[in-house]
């Protein structure tokens, strides 16, 4: 508690919520990887300590091309390793007993480093080279040696009659997901699940319509926090497929969120996946005609040393301090706070509307000799507000609802501010004094304001920051 003199200061919030703009920008950068091949297609990246692996349909050397009985390309597993910050080291085959006549890929790797599973046809003999047999893929268990896959197993649940693949594993290796137009889904194709439980995999799971539609939605990547990417054409996307995620709450998936371009654009855009901390990541897109890999990044500014933002307090707490000399004695205290307010008692409070100077004067009634003695005590009070960028904004929300958040009650004198830059911790921004910001998964948020001047003598721009947490409900 400050003491201005015979003046306490009480923590009083005074807050002020003005209408708001809206204004959210996209969070991602993107660019293409330098070792897409033209005329061929690359697809499915998968996340490795070195590198990436991916899949791909070019040749396998400037010789050998890969095609099936009827000439359709087929797909191989490659690995491209990092050369530097920017740029790739030439891919590499992974080969196996699969390579030459049947596609291996979309896979994924589980926990051990070692256990892959990939997506393949079921049927290897003499019958899938007829031309009138009509082969299914499914998914495989091998391992990953080097550059090679040894020790394939067909997945207990594949079928004859359906398609099967782009399989998922999570971090913890419990669930395999995996998309399929098996019997029970809802459109095209779903996404599905199995649980590893008592060393096998459970009976597929489709999680319903909160991840699946009546479109094909497919590609799967399950995150290292749990939320749930994929593709999809359903209504309502740009053109094609298009990436969305969901993350879970309380055992159901939330409504699945379409990621902003550049990730998503008009044409084909699917297999996306992130680095653990989303900063970075990969994705496959036909925009440029061919399926190409590209690499995103996050363009979001979040600030490791950001000050918890301080309520602008105008409250005080005014005592005569001289008055218990005289506790023996009928006194009248009667402040005059200099803003047309007036108050009575030895001890009284007052909330001042805003920052400002104001004086303040005590008049004391000595009320056995009726005497009055004005302006016994009096002093300017400068009411100020802390210097510092200034979230206004409610503490708690639900999901789907629109929050107003606004930076006018900003103060940094002196400033001549450039911009109000918005993070509010779940992978989105806002730019602008005043910003709308819908959430659509529940919990704690941080949200950062940053606000930057316009540079000053030697081109010297200032930056402050300031956070605050929101909590986010579900919407009833």
């Amino acid at each position: 508690m400050k003491k201005v003199r015979y003046i306490l200061l009480l923590l009083t919030a005074v807050l002020t919520v003005n209408s708001v703009v809206a204004q959210e920008e996209s969070p991602f950068e993107i660019r293409r990887l330098s070792f897409n091949m033209p005329g061929y297609s690359e697809i499915s990246p998968v996340i490795t300590d070195d590198g990436i692996l991916f899949c791909s349909d070019r040749r396998l050397s400037g010789v050998t091309d890969r095609t099936s009985f009827d000439n359709r390309r087929l797909y191989s597993i490659y690995i491209a390793e990092k050369k530097d910050t920017s740029d790739w080291r030439k891919p590499v085959s992974v080969e196996s007993d699969r390579t030459a006549q049947f596609n291996t890929g979309p896979l994924c790797i589980a926990p051990d480093g070692k256990t892959v599973y990939f997506t393949s046809e079921i049927e290897t003999g003499a019958q899938s080279r007829s031309r009138k047999f009509r082969n299914h893929s499914g998914i495989f268990k091998a391992q990953l040696s080097g550059t090679r896959i040894n020790s394939i197993e067909p997945f207990k649940y594949n079928g004859t009659d359906f398609d099967m693949g782009q399989p998922s594993i999570s971090n913890d290796g419990r669930f395999l997901y995996f998309a399929s137009d098996m019997p029970g889904g809802l459109g095209g194709s779903d996404i599905w699940f199995c649980e590893w439980v008592n060393g096998e995999w459970t009976a597929p799971v489709n999680p319903g319509q909160g991840i699946n539609s009546t479109a094909a939605d497919n590609f799967p990547c399950i995150h290292a926090s749990g939320r749930l990417y994929f593709s999809s054409n359903r209504q309502g996307g740009m053109g094609g497929l298009d990436v969305y995620c969901s993350d879970p709450f309380e055992g159901e998936w939330g409504v699945p969120i379409q990621l902003q371009a550049p990730v998503n654009s008009s044409s084909d855009d699917f297999s996306f996946v992130a680095m653990p901390d989303l900063r970075k990541g990969y994705f496959a897109s036909n925009r440029r005609r061919n399926d190409d890999i590209y690499e995103f990044t996050s363009a979001i500014i979040r600030k490791a040393d950001c000050d918890t933002l301080e309520i602008n307090n105008y409250c005080y707490e005014f005592v005569e301090e001289n008055a218990v000399r005289y506790d023996t004695m009928p006194f009248r205290y009667e402040w005059k706070f200099g803003d047309g307010q007036k108050a009575v008692g030895r001890i009284v409070e007052h909330c001042y509307e805003g920052p400002g100077s104001y004086l303040v004067q005590l008049d004391v009634t000595n009320l056995v000799t009726k005497e009055v003695k004005l302006n016994q005590k009096s002093e300017m009070l400068v009411v100020e507000a802390v210097e510092q960028p200034y979230i206004s904004s409610p503490e708690f929300a639900d999901t789907g609802t629109v929050v107003q958040f606004s930076a006018d009650s900003t103060n940094l004198p002196g400033w001549d501010i450039a911009q109000y830059y918005w993070s509010f911790g779940d992978e989105t921004i806002g730019i602008g004094k005043n910003v709308e910001k819908t959430f659509t998964r529940t919990g704690t948020f941080n949200v950062q304001l940053i606000v930057s001047s316009k540079p000053g003598e030697g081109g010297i721009t200032r930056e402050a920051c300031v956070t605050k947490s929101i909590t986010i409900g579900r919407k009833p």
